[in-house]
């Protein structure tokens, strides 16, 4: 889906960018597709939650370590765009109220 992301760039308010915890071998490329949509230019002051999901699983790699691997410190420092970050889990539901308060929060809604 990566090739098409731009064409919904001009309409982003918000975004959040989700990142598979539980899969090692993936987390270059995720990286990459990171950096890519951070230097979109019309994404250049759009808040940003990436999310850390699949932290139900057994084999799924911690904050620290997703942090760590990602260079977050490293991209945050270098970034346009403010950048927070939460580990998830879409099936059980772990983190999804910090989700829906950081779009909340950031798209200021009242609620």
């Amino acid at each position: 889906m990566g090739p098409i992301w731009h064409s919904y760039y001009s309409e982003c308010s918000a975004l959040l960018f989700v990142v598979d915890a539980s899969n090692p071998t993936q987390v270059s490329s995720s990286c990459i597709q990171l950096l890519s949509v951070l230097s979109a230019a019309p994404l250049a002051s759009v808040p940003v939650l990436v999310l850390f999901n699949k932290i139900d699983l057994p084999c799924y790699m911690s904050l620290v370590e997703m942090k760590s691997l990602f260079r977050m410190q490293d991209i945050v420092s270098c970034a346009t765009q403010p950048i927070t970050m939460l580990e998830t889990s879409a099936r059980d539901g772990t983190g999804l109220a910090e989700v829906l308060q950081w779009l909340r929060t950031t798209l200021k809604d009242p609620c």
